[in-house]
């Protein structure tokens, strides 16, 4: 199977797919997952291109995963950047050289869109998540990223 056709621009019918996948993912991260709020920001996110991508992963009937792509500007990075703000892989589709396919789709969609910089983070204890993006050549710039409320979904 190509790189190509194991990666799909994902729409609102995919929403319940997603929305498991969201779920599972969160409760591996150990993050608050509320269903409506995902719902409203995936719903939001499909609908306007301006804010970024998400894709589905896998070819067959059931999806391995899920990519979101947002998009961004920074004067540090010389123009329009992006980040990968979630990649999951369900458990099966660990270990296989999903995740680095993911990485090199991502990066593919961020240059035919003219992105300068792709960014993600990652739990300081997931090792294993690391050495993948560091291969992939992700930099630590030894900072935090570092998050304030604004306003409540």
């Amino acid at each position: 199977m190509s790189s190509t056709s194991l990666f799909r621009r994902a729409t609102e019918a995919d929403l319940p797919a997603l929305l498991e996948m969201m779920r599972d993912f969160y409760a591996h991260e150990s993050l608050r997952f509320d269903p409506g709020v995902a719902e409203r920001a995936l719903r939001e996110m499909l609908a306007d291109d301006r804010l970024g991508r998400v894709f589905l992963i896998g070819g067959g009937a059931e999806a391995a995963g899920y990519a979101v792509l947002t998009f961004g500007y920074s004067l540090e990075f010389h123009g329009r950047d992006a980040f990968v703000d979630e990649l999951y892989l369900q458990e099966g589709a660990r270990g296989r050289g999903t995740g680095r396919q993911a990485l090199e789709f991502l990066a593919g969609v961020c240059s035919d869109l003219g992105v300068r910089a792709l960014h993600l983070e990652v739990v300081r204890g997931n090792e294993a998540a690391q050495r993948l993006y560091r291969g992939f050549g992700f930099e630590d710039h030894d900072r935090y990223l570092m998050t304030k409320w604004v306003s409540s979904p």
